[in-house]
């Protein structure tokens, strides 16, 4: 077998499809986000593609967070956390985590994938006899962590209650159960009916693992996210959350009890086999937290700019998806001309939106997911609106009867 004809065949087929990805090769400038440099595109570039969902990574407090921490500590944490790579950065990191869910304890990871394959993997392996229900539409950081850990699992239909209770009561009455669910699903944007979860969770005895990712900081008057504004934050067994997108840095965490996160932490090959994060890096998670805990106006304004987006895309009667987050899925619905629209937008406008397409999202539903942050500008919205209305038309895709809004 020619291995290198084989990589180019399955390639091609990718390209064919419309789904082969790209990277833009981005270079942000500092205190001027969303404007960056494309590296190998038309130069100077808007991203309105991006997790960083306040702006929090250009945001002075954790630059200075970060500055002052490389200037003390140096660059690396120096090895995995169980050999010398707990600093006091990272402890101090942990008690804000805990803190802003109303836990016990936090533990850090290197990601918010990590941690979900971390901890999933290793609660569903050394839990003798746990089933674990995840949402059919979890990450794929929660879907590999479940598989690893070789423990039995049910699929129950994305935030579908009657079939959640249905597979619930299927179980025998006193075996251990996990329910592993999503607050925000980033694609569609949609949010979880998280109090009647835990209801069902209290009915049959069951655990919960709830993975924040996409709420933490946007959500709840301190950013606890979803569970913290529906008071719901004490009913989870676990939080799970990152701090690569609101916050604006790096690194995921599970928050829960004492005994919980000490287990994860003594058994999880995850934590335990990897190199701890920068202290630089965990000292701009916990200044960005403490700033989210007490400022709301970040919030604010993205919630503001979110509405803006939406109102002026009805307007001209462009597809998305209505949800109630901050996402907005601008539904294309073909992989070609989804990577039409983005690379001509790129090329033409010099707006960067990545194509979203299979197998991220099923065939038929692809999409552009537009993130409107607070440091996108009015003219920044117009200019959007603007370049999507022509594409629409080039392309002649379908819109909205504009009667129907």
């Amino acid at each position: 077998m020619n291995y290198n004809d084989f990589f180019r065949s399955e390639l091609d087929a990718l390209r064919d499809s419309g789904n082969y990805r790209e990277f833009a090769e981005l270079e942000r400038y500092r205190g001027a986000f969303p404007t960056a440099k494309c590296h190998n595109g038309p130069g100077e570039v808007t991203i309105w593609c991006s997790n960083d969902y306040l702006g929090m990574g250009q945001h002075p407090l954790v630059l200075d967070a970060m500055h002052e921490a490389l200037d003390r500590t140096g660059a690396g944490a120096g090895g995995t956390r169980n050999i010398s790579g707990t600093t006091h950065d990272h402890v101090l990191l942990e008690a804000e985590l805990a803190d802003l869910h109303g836990k016990e304890a936090a533990l850090l990871f290197t990601s918010g994938y990590v941690s979900n394959w971390a901890a999933l993997g290793t609660l569903g392996a050394r839990i003798p006899g746990l089933t674990i229900l995840s949402d059919a539409l979890n990450h794929a950081s929660m879907i590999e962590g479940i598989r690893h850990s070789k423990a039995a699992r049910v699929i129950w239909k994305h935030n579908d209650l009657a079939d959640l209770e249905a597979k619930l009561a299927s179980l025998p009455a006193n075996a251990p159960k996990l329910i592993a669910f999503e607050s925000v699903y980033s694609m569609d944007g949609d949010i979880a009916p998280v109090a009647e979860i835990c209801d069902l969770a209290d009915r049959y005895n069951a655990m919960t693992y709830l993975d924040e990712v996409h709420a933490v900081g946007l959500y709840g008057p301190r950013g606890g996210g979803v569970a913290e504004r529906e008071g719901l934050m004490d009913r989870l067994t676990v939080i799970e959350g990152t701090l690569g997108k609101a916050f604006g840095v790096m690194g995921g965490y599970i928050a829960a009890s004492t005994e919980l996160c000490d287990f994860v932490r003594s058994f999880a090959s995850g934590f335990i086999f990897t190199t701890a994060l920068p202290p630089a890096v965990a000292a701009g998670g916990a200044a960005s937290i403490r700033h989210l805990k007490k400022s709301t106006a970040e919030r604010k304004s993205q919630e503001a700019r979110v509405a803006q987006v939406r109102e002026q895309l009805d307007a001209i009667g462009l597809p998305h998806i209505d949800n109630p987050s901050h996402i907005i899925p601008v539904m294309v619905g073909d992989p070609v001309k989804c990577k039409f629209i983005s690379d001509t937008l790129l090329r033409d406008y010099g707006i960067y939106i990545q194509p979203i397409n299979y197998p991220t999202v099923p065939k038929g539903t692809e999409r552009l997911r537009i993130t409107p942050s607070p440091v996108h500008s009015d003219a920044d919205v117009e200019r959007l609106v603007g370049a999507l209305e022509e594409l629409w038309t080039q392309c002649q895709l379908a819109r909205r009867p504009l009667a129907a809004q």
